[in-house]
C-alpha cells in the first residue's frame, strides 16, 4: 500500500462516493481476513491425524528469481512453508513481516531452516511480481510459484488449502494461514499463527532450528 498523506494538513471533503468506496474496500479486506481464517480451521482439522507428516514432496515449482525448486530439496533439513499471495491485502504481509521480525530475532541458528513462501495466485503472482513482493521481508524466504497444476500438487503435499472467490468484478484466495513447521524428517512439528505472541513464536522457531 501507499501513503499519500503529507506532513501538514489538507482539507478535504468527504463525498458520499467517497463514503461507499471505503467502505466497500473495507468489505473486502474483512472479507479476506474471514477466508484465510476459515483456511486456517481447515488446515488444522486436516492434519490432526498428521498426513502432512507422511508427504513425499514430491512437486515442482519455480523460484522467483526464475531457478527451478523442486520438493525434494526440504528432505533432510527443517523447514516451514507460507501459502499466500502478493494481493492479500492483510493476513499475508502481516504474517510474512513477524515470521521475518523472529527469524532475525531467533539469529543465526535460523540458518539451518529452509524458510518457503509458495503463491497461492498463479493468475496473478508472476516470478516478476513475487521478487518485487518479497524484498519487502526476510531474503531467506524462498518465495515460489507455479501453474496451477504444479501449485494445486505442493499445496496438497502439505495438506494445505487454497480456494479462489470471486469479489465482483475481482477475486481473493482462500487458503491456509499459518505457517507450518516441519522437522528434518519432514514431520509437522507445530505452527504459528498471527494471534501468538512474539515470544510464543521465536521458542517454536529455535526449537526448530535447534
Amino acid at each position: 500500500m501507499s501513503d499519500k498523506g503529507s506532513a501538514g494538513r489538507v482539507p478535504f471533503k468527504v463525498t458520499r462516493r467517497a463514503m461507499v468506496l471505503s467502505a466497500s474496500a473495507g468489505l473486502v479486506v474483512g472479507f479476506a481476513t474471514i477466508v484465510a481464517y476459515t483456511g486456517l480451521q481447515k488446515f488444522n482439522a486436516r492434519t490432526a491425524g498428521g498426513p502432512a507428516a507422511q508427504a513425499s514432496y514430491d512437486f515442482q515449482l519455480t523460484r522467483a528469481d526464475g531457478g527451478a525448486f523442486s520438493g525434494g530439496e526440504l528432505r533432510g533439513r527443517p523447514f516451514l512453508v507460507f501459502l499466500g499471495f502478493t494481493s492479500c491485502p492483510e493476513i499475508c504481509p502481516t504474517t510474512l513481516y513477524e515470521l521475518s521480525a523472529r527469524m532475525r530475532e531467533v539469529g543465526p541458528s535460523m540458518d539451518a531452516v529452509l524458510p518457503i513462501f509458495i503463491s497461492v495466485d498463479p493468475d496473478r503472482d508472476s516470478a516478476e511480481i513475487l521478487a518485487r513482493y518479497m524484498t519487502s521481508f526476510d531474503p531467506r524466504i524462498v518465495a515460489l510459484r507455479g501453474s496451477v497444476a504444479e501449485t494445486d500438487k505442493a499445496v496438497a503435499a502439505f495438506g494445505a488449502y487454497y480456494k479462489r472467490f470471486a469479489i465482483d468484478d475481482d477475486y481473493t484466495v482462500d487458503h491456509t494461514a499459518v505457517v507450518m513447521l516441519y522437522d528434518a524428517a519432514g514431520k509437522l512439528q507445530s505452527t504459528l499463527d498471527t494471534h501468538e505472541t512474539p515470544d510464543a513464536q521465536r521458542k517454536k522457531l529455535s526449537m526448530l532450528a535447534s
